[in-house]
């Protein structure tokens, strides 16, 4: 088995000389474009958090159709995610990512017509459906440009784009919300949703003229540095393994282990995505440019908690319990608000660590099932472990959305969320251990000492 501790490379001299040069070329061309509709994607996803504040009113909207809405919006991703990317590998990426841009920006837009919270659930959900493959196929994307010694390095800097967009996101609708829409015709957080869609569509249609499908396809490189990179991608396939079948990957008790403790660490970052706009307004702060800019403060708590969390990571060669404390300090802040409802600025610190924990949670779960999976079972695996997590998308706003309209609280929906890190970091614990079996071998979990 993979070793979980070791470090994966990411040296400069991963790549030859002559293939730096393609490479920096491919990244110049295709890493601001997908880095910045990553960022508009994450925006037009959470925008409802800020909208809810001034929406709630107006379309009779309550905690609990409000939490629905939020996570039927996982329920039309999930559902269509397969045959997108199943879309995507019969036509190609440019006209894919086109039509998914472009029609969650039109939706977006119409999201501003809605005048009941039935109309925002359907719109939530078709929202879901036409986002549908976005990430994924970006993903699967970058594995068509860049070899598995580049990849890494790509795939962190297009996952950090989102939590950039966690941090203007607040102050930018916050912005929006206070300047426009305070009319009879048009209120602010309509307003929101159109100036926020329109981005998604202008991209679309850029994508389409921008983007290549494929190296060989791509007029802005030369004859020779397509050929390199076509080279080097194809020697790499040629050394991998064959996948295994589907049946012996969904047979592997570890996926749905692991799958369980990225739902846990999911369901608090959600929780935070959806609701921290709320709960910055429930202790007492009321205009939405503070709330806007103290909502992004997490969000800069967890660019350096990613970085640093990372890197000690990486240079301690250790994993796990990396994950797990944070996992637990994310936990125990979220406790702590409770207990610190009646002071703000004690409020607003354990707020933005302990979301800043859940999000930098994340990026450590994801180096420890490619260390685990082998090479044969890690497509499959991964997938089956993002799709078991995402669910929580599902399930936490819904879940929080019941319990505040409940208990009148979000308090008492944070204690729940930081139960479940708690929970997940256990299991974490306890089913990873130190691998002792051969490379590439599928991990078996180990229930014990940890």
């Amino acid at each position: 088995m993979k070793q979980l501790d070791e470090p994966v490379s990411m040296s400069c001299a991963d790549v030859v000389p002559e293939e730096n040069i393609a490479y920096r070329k491919v990244i110049g061309r295709l890493m601001p474009f997908l880095l910045i509709a990553f960022m508009v994607n994450a925006i037009d996803r959470v925008n409802i958090s800020f909208a809810k504040l001034s929406m709630a009113h107006d379309i009779a909207l309550s905690d609990a159709a409000y939490g629905f809405g939020a996570g039927v919006f996982y329920l039309g991703y999930v559902l269509f995610e397969v045959p997108s990317n199943l879309y995507f590998q019969r036509v190609g990426a440019r006209a894919t990512l086109t039509r998914i841009m472009i029609l969650w920006g039109a939706v977006t837009i119409l999201t501003a017509f809605v005048n009941s919270a039935n109309q925002l659930i359907a719109m939530r959900f078709l929202l879901g459906v036409a986002e549908a493959g976005f990430l994924s196929g970006v993903i699967l994307y970058l594995s068509y440009w860049f070899p598995s010694a580049l990849r890494g390095r790509i795939t962190a800097a297009f996952l950090m784009a989102g939590v950039v967009a966690g941090i203007v996101s607040g102050p930018f609708a916050g912005w929006i919300m206070t300047h426009f829409g305070h009319d009879a015709r048009l209120r602010d957080w309509q307003a929101l949703f159109i100036i926020e869609g329109i981005p998604a569509v202008v991209m679309g249609a850029i994508a389409w003229f921008w983007l290549a499908d494929r190296p060989a396809n791509a007029s802005w490189l030369s004859a020779a540095q397509k050929q390199t990179i076509v080279a080097a991608l194809a020697a790499e396939h040629d050394q991998s393994v064959q996948q295994e079948s589907l049946m012996k990957v969904l047979r592997n008790p570890f996926i749905y282990l692991m799958g369980l403790v990225y739902f846990c660490i999911y369901g608090g970052s959600n929780t935070v995505s959806y609701w921290m706009p709320t709960l910055i307004r429930g202790m007492g702060v009321e205009d939405l440019k503070s709330i806007g800019i103290i909502s992004s403060l997490p969000y800069i708590c967890a660019l350096g908690g990613m970085y640093l969390l990372g890197r000690s990571s990486d240079r301690r060669q250790e994993r796990r319990w990396h994950l797990a404390a944070t996992m637990c300090v994310g936990a125990g802040c979220f406790l702590a608000l409770g207990f610190v409802r009646g002071d703000l600025s004690l409020s607003i610190l354990f707020m933005s660590v302990g979301c800043a924990a859940a999000l930098s949670a994340i990026s450590l779960f994801w180096t420890i099932p490619p260390a685990l999976l082998g090479p044969a079972s890690a497509a499959g695996g991964i997938a089956l472990i993002s799709s078991i997590g995402t669910t929580a998308g599902i399930v936490s706003p819904m879940a929080i959305g019941a319990i505040r309209s409940a208990t009148g609280s979000l308090y008492t929906a944070f204690d729940v969320m930081a139960v479940a890190l708690i929970g997940g970091a256990l299991v974490l614990l306890i089913t990873v251990r130190r691998p002792r079996t051969e490379p590439h071998e599928i991990a078996k979990p180990e229930i014990g000492r940890a």
